[in-house]
């Protein structure tokens, strides 16, 4: 995933401030990738790079680290993040099909993020409301009884909220500049 403007200097500055408050053993490899995404939302590979670096382990032990538990996001989180419910319950009602109707919709896989980072897909183990089957949980609302209709009808909703916002951003901007010009005296 690309960088956004001004991300890499964030990513190096919150690391470094990490880094200062941990020793240079190995030990300290985790906790650090820990408190990394704690403050990210994710582990970025610029501050794999700079954890290598500070415990003088090679770079590919911090990517091991990263991808091999379970914990650890390697892609920022999208502004909106959708979780499909692979409950044994939701899998049996279609959750599978759910999934794979996002994917095909957000032009991303499970475990991406769009790349204009509105949108974050996850595939989680239950939510606990196997009777809503398939569910989906969407910025911590739950979505029941989700088919392949509803995830169009789930992801309109988020692109007319948008739309909306931009509408009214715009506005108050055209508005700040007509009182910015009405106050001038020509």
């Amino acid at each position: 995933m690309d960088l956004l403007e001004g991300e890499l200097e964030q990513i190096q500055s919150d690391t470094g401030a990490i880094l200062q408050h941990h020793g240079t053993k190995r030990q300290e490899l985790i906790p650090i990738i820990q408190e990394v995404q704690e403050k990210m939302g994710y582990v970025p590979k610029p501050a794999m790079q700079l954890i290598a670096e500070a415990l003088k382990i090679p770079e590919v032990d911090v990517y091991g680290v990263t991808t091999f538990y379970n914990q650890f996001r390697m892609n920022p989180p999208g502004k909106h993040q959708i979780k499909v419910c692979m409950g044994t319950a939701c899998h049996m009602m279609g959750g599978h099909i759910v999934l794979d109707c996002f994917e095909r919709r957000l032009e991303i896989k499970e475990g991406e993020t769009t790349p204009d980072r509105e949108f974050s897909l996850e595939r989680v183990a239950c939510v606990g409301c196997c009777a809503l089957a398939p569910v989906v949980d969407v910025d911590k609302k739950i979505e029941a009884k989700v088919s392949p209709i509803r995830v169009d009808g789930i992801l309109l909703t988020y692109d007319i909220e948008k739309q909306e916002q931009e509408k009214k951003a715009k506005l108050e901007e055209e508005q700040k500049e007509g009182e910015e010009k009405g106050g001038q005296v020509e």
